[in-house]
């Protein structure tokens, strides 16, 4: 996630309108994406005039370039200091065939240089380019204002949620998951479809739990990978009563996940849980989900891959941890709070770190006994904004569907266990009926950041996927 975003730039000029205004504004460009820390791939001045696509000639220059970084480029920024000729930039992306998001920004007139001398026109050259990449095929995003000045507070809002979308669509398009186990035999609801996801380029693999606890088996106790991972989960967090041959069953799991993770190259997963693990094992895979979690690689309960999914999108969006949450109850009479809990593997970053603390699984401890339940991480999670996501795939109709939103997790008192908090979410009666309406499943992803509208763009327009975005 710390990868330096990379955008290839396109510079829009047409030739009877005023040429410094192009010079001027590739230079003001390229100083705007340095400081927000991205990396520009664009022709320079010694390759076109001003380094700006005024031509065809200019056009397969460019589309060559970004064809040479085209493992690098996770979006195009079309800027347009005037007109812009709106043929040569459609052709630079037909002929680049990256297939990457599109940001079309135009910079404003000045009201007092309106003369042919300082006349920019990109309120109007906007617009043709954009029925040309329409024309042409080529999905874009629009910024919040029609013209706006590269280096307001606007654009740069504008430029960091289209850096957003664009690690949601490169980070989906060739994600790798994990499914160890099988589905708990009670969740019908976590049920999916690996052929859509695989259509929309995200590969699951599988490792079944026989095959975990036989690795397992294998490991010696001297192994030094072992011993580090103990020492991992023994200061992840405080470990209350937690016994010691329950953190040594954790560490030699987490080893067996870890190497097969890396050995496959996933960067999420997602893990049979109920009752096995507990019934044949005796400890709970929470804490080492909740590990990987809090590292930006999700972990998500029940083998509900597609939840991960969520989870591993916002995590993209964000570059902060998700957890996977239960919508799970209401809070008093208020329509728009409600309570989220899981038993939990909810990542220690996102808790009030005062309530955190390792312990047993209370509800699984009455059936398999307490001593094969210990291993969960619980605490409240502490007020902030949020944004949620579920995905769920479709296979009535063919297709990925998907609903996200808003929120925010408040102050007020509750008294429970597990991982837990309150959620206020405006209008949520419409977005509960909207979630039973359509037999979407009771997980959803959270993560404390405010990224649903980088989500929504990078999941619908370029994704292709059927989403509701709950708003007010």
């Amino acid at each position: 996630m710390s990868t330096q975003p990379t955008l290839g730039v396109i510079v829009g000029n047409r030739g009877f309108f005023p040429d410094h205004l192009a010079d001027e504004g590739r230079k003001t460009i390229l100083q705007v994406l340095q400081d927000e820390g991205i990396r520009a791939i664009a022709l320079t001045p010694q390759d076109s005039k001003f380094g700006s696509v005024e031509s065809d000639a200019d056009a397969r220059k460019l589309a060559a370039l970004f064809k040479q970084h085209r493992d690098e480029i996770d979006g195009v920024l079309i800027t347009l200091p005037n007109f812009g000729e709106e043929r040569p930039i459609a052709n630079t992306l037909r002929w680049a065939d990256l297939r990457v998001p599109v940001l079309v920004q135009a910079t404003p007139d000045d009201a007092t240089l309106m003369t042919i001398a300082d006349r920019r026109d990109s309120f109007c050259g906007k617009m043709s380019t954009c029925n040309n990449l329409t024309q042409y095929g080529i999905k874009f995003s629009l910024t919040t204002l029609h013209t706006v000045a590269p280096t307001s507070e606007s654009f740069r809002a504008d430029l960091r949620r289209f850096v957003s979308t664009c690690r949601v669509v490169r980070g989906l398009k060739g994600a790798r998951l994990g499914a160890i186990g099988a589905r708990p035999a009670a969740f019908n609801t976590v049920r999916y479809s690996e052929k859509l996801l695989e259509r929309a380029g995200i590969t699951v693999d599988t490792l079944d739990l026989s095959e975990v606890f036989g690795r397992v088996a294998r490991l010696k106790a001297d192994d030094a990978k072992l011993q580090a991972k103990l020492e991992q989960v023994s200061a992840y967090v405080r470990k209350g009563g937690t016994p010691n041959d329950a953190l040594i069953k954790m560490a030699k799991l987490g080893v067996v996940i870890d190497e097969w993770m890396k050995t496959n190259d996933l960067q999420a997963s997602a893990l049979q849980c109920w009752t096995a693990m507990e019934e044949f094992y005796g400890v709970v895979p929470c804490t080492l989900m909740s590990m990987m979690s809090n590292g930006l690689m999700p972990s998500a309960c029940e083998t509900d891959i597609a939840g991960l999914v969520g989870m591993y999108a916002l995590v993209l969006a964000s570059g902060k941890p998700s957890a996977i949450v239960d919508w799970n109850n209401n809070y008093g009479d208020d329509p728009d709070k409600g309570v989220v809990f899981h038993c939990s593997n909810l990542p220690k970053d996102i808790f009030a770190e005062e309530t955190t603390a390792m312990d047993y699984q209370a509800i699984i401890a009455g059936t398999v006994g307490k001593e094969n339940a210990y291993g969960t991480v619980v605490g409240r999670v502490r007020a902030a904004p949020f944004t949620y996501c579920r995905v769920s795939t479709n296979d009535f109709a063919g297709k990925i569907s998907a609903y996200l939103g808003e929120g925010e997790l408040t102050n007020d008192p509750l008294k429970t266990f597990g991982g837990f908090g309150v959620i206020r979410v405006p209008n949520l009666q419409k977005l509960l009926r909207h979630i039973c309406e359509n037999g979407y499943e009771h997980h959803v992803a959270i993560n404390l950041s405010q990224v649903a509208d980088a989500m929504n763009e990078a999941l619908t327009k370029y994704m292709g996927w059927d989403v509701y975005y709950h708003q007010a």
